[in-house]
């Protein structure tokens, strides 16, 4: 199947049923225990910075481990998997002083991985096609946000590194064989809009242009993001991109995220996607929130015509996924709303006016 094909694959499948996204892959990696010298492998056998804990670079040194995890998603009822790529840009990875080379070599590895598992499954299964969103993760520096509380202008990257970063990452899941990007777990709108730009300027540039998803962070009941927008401010802050799917992950569980998905599926004219983790975490960073229980607040979302994908993040294993895709069977996706002809303004808090 081309991609061309894929892609119009993934715009009918989500006209027909509710998608699902696949779990969390920090609880997963944690569970395999790996030692250093297996993150290391035999590329990095010599570097001079510890590696355990960067999980991305297991695409380069444990491709096994990688593949594994997207046969166990997509076996557990996962329609899309995400690339194992969340930190993978130069600006990340300087936490462990990696070239710019092993950057785009992690992206594209993770990538091809990604896309060989789902094309399996898709000959396998060819009335259930399975697809790969490349995953474009957050930041350790922020634009909208001082690095210096004495300094309220201080910042640690300028816009133009932020995107360059981001440029690099996206030609490498690109050439990789990802059907869409994932800009996900948000907390800084003007990172994601680098990130959005580099994707924009490549297309108008001739690269192929694949569907943009976008989801960001709610941080707590106050019903923000990090860097202070609201729900719906902070879709006004993107909506110039036509993402084929806009949503919330992270931070919070199902229960306490419902409110700022309603308030998306109420002012988004895209498909709304939300993976919550698995509850919050105890006091010793651990998710108890069982895959039934993260299943049952999923499957109320669904059959109250707030979502058109779902799935889980921190602390959601297949077990969760194959729960969440059970009760979500057969429940009819949420309809898009016609919405107004408006003129919209994001800052904090939105702003519209009627014509």
């Amino acid at each position: 199947m081309s991609r061309a094909d894929r892609i119009a694959a993934l715009h009918q499948a989500a006209k027909e049923r509710i998608l699902v996204l696949d779990g969390s892959w920090g609880v997963m990696i944690q569970r395999r225990e790996l030692s250093e010298a297996e993150f290391r492998g035999a590329r990095f056998a010599d570097h001079p910075v510890q590696m355990k804990g960067n999980n991305d670079i297991l695409c380069l040194t444990r491709p096994d481990v990688i593949s594994d995890l997207h046969d166990q998603y997509f076996a557990a009822g996962a329609d899309i998997t995400e690339t194992n790529t969340f930190s993978a840009t130069t600006i990340a990875q300087e936490d462990y002083s990696l070239a710019p080379q092993d950057v785009f070599d992690l992206n594209l590895a993770g990538a091809q991985l990604a896309r060989a598992e789902a094309d399996r499954w898709t000959a396998k299964e060819p009335h259930k096609p399975r697809f790969v969103a490349g995953a474009i993760g957050p930041l350790n520096k922020m634009l909208s946000m001082s690095s210096d509380v004495n300094d309220p202008g201080a910042r640690l990257v300028t816009f133009d590194q932020v995107y360059e970063a981001y440029r690099q990452q996206v030609l490498a899941l690109h050439e990789g064989g990802v059907d869409l990007y994932l800009i996900e777990t948000i907390t800084d709108t003007l990172n994601c809009k680098a990130a959005i730009k580099a994707i924009l300027d490549l297309q108008d540039e001739g690269l192929e242009a694949l569907p943009i998803w976008i989801s960001g962070t709610i941080v707590d009941r106050s019903g923000r993001t990090l860097s202070g927008q609201t729900a719906e401010a902070f879709w006004h802050s993107v909506r110039h991109a036509k993402p084929f799917a806009v949503g919330f992950n992270c931070a919070l569980g199902g229960e306490l995220m419902r409110p700022f998905i309603a308030e998306l599926a109420r002012v988004a004219d895209t498909l709304v996607a939300a993976y919550p983790n698995a509850g919050l975490p105890n006091a010793m960073g651990q998710y108890d929130e069982q895959p039934h229980e993260t299943a049952h607040f999923i499957e109320e979302w669904a059959k109250s015509g707030l979502v058109n994908i779902v799935g889980g993040c921190c602390g959601t294993t297949p077990e969760h996924i194959r729960h969440v895709a059970e009760e979500v069977a057969g429940v009819t996706p949420r309809a898009i709303p016609e919405r107004p002809t408006a003129m919209r303004l994001s800052g904090l808090e939105p702003f519209e006016l009627v014509a």
